[in-house]
């Protein structure tokens, strides 16, 4: 299995086709499920006449400003390490000094680097919040009750791109060659399931909190936060 992955060939093809798949799935999934979601809205007499620029904005900053909103004050700990997860998740792979020099390779631009200390900070940081994630969802009760099989499933592909990618850097576990391919499969995958799997917040929270803003504020003329 591992000379399998670890094969010219299947290298080259995890590394070219497949990313290619990977974007394509992710965009057009996306795409797909947001024209749904529109011709829905479309169709119901609620949505559209309700949504307000205003409170929707009002909404949106309150959510990602850390303690801007009552309920984030209201659990400091999880505040910050939730800002911690979502912050490193994102600014770490498309700021990598590594994933840079791909992108130079393939289409000859590249974006602003982070230091490769601060970029292994920063997924140190990714893995040690998912942990608490997992046994945040293992024992306080609440959580427990609400939890199942696919949340671990979506935490795991969260998180795998960053650990095969710690362990491929400093070659920690097994070869460069195949802990790097794992890293890439790791990173297409979750991809993948961004679309059709609750990762999708990532992608739709803005259009949840546009509604939810502007119904609180336009209609109930209350706050949402």
């Amino acid at each position: 299995m591992f000379e399998f992955l670890t094969s010219p060939a299947v290298y080259q093809f995890i590394r070219g086709p497949l990313v290619w798949l990977s974007f394509m799935i992710f965009i057009g999934g996306n795409l797909y499920k947001f024209l749904s979601m529109l011709s829905l809205a479309k169709k119901d007499k609620v949505v559209f006449p309700y949504i307000s620029l205003k409170y929707s904005l009002r909404s949106i900053l309150h959510w990602i400003i850390p303690f801007a909103s009552t309920n984030w004050r209201k659990r400091p700990g999880m505040t910050v390490i939730t800002f911690f997860f979502h912050t490193c998740l994102l600014v770490t792979p498309v700021f990598l000094i590594a994933h840079n020099a791909l992108i130079k390779e393939s289409w000859n631009f590249r974006l602003w680097t982070i230091p490769e200390t601060i970029a292994d900070v920063m997924t140190v940081v990714v893995i040690l919040c998912a942990l608490i994630f997992l046994m945040r969802r293992l024992v306080v009760p609440e959580v427990k009750f609400v939890t199942f099989g696919t949340d671990y499933l979506i935490l795991s592909l969260a998180v795998l791109p960053f650990i095969t990618g710690f362990l491929a850097y400093h070659q920690l576990l097994f070869a460069y060659e195949l802990m790097g391919t794992l890293h890439i499969l790791a990173g297409e995958l979750m991809l993948i399931a961004i679309p059709f799997t609750r990762l999708n917040h990532m992608v739709y929270f803005w259009f949840t909190r546009a509604y939810t803003g502007s119904e609180f504020g336009a209609v109930r003329h209350t706050r949402d936060y």
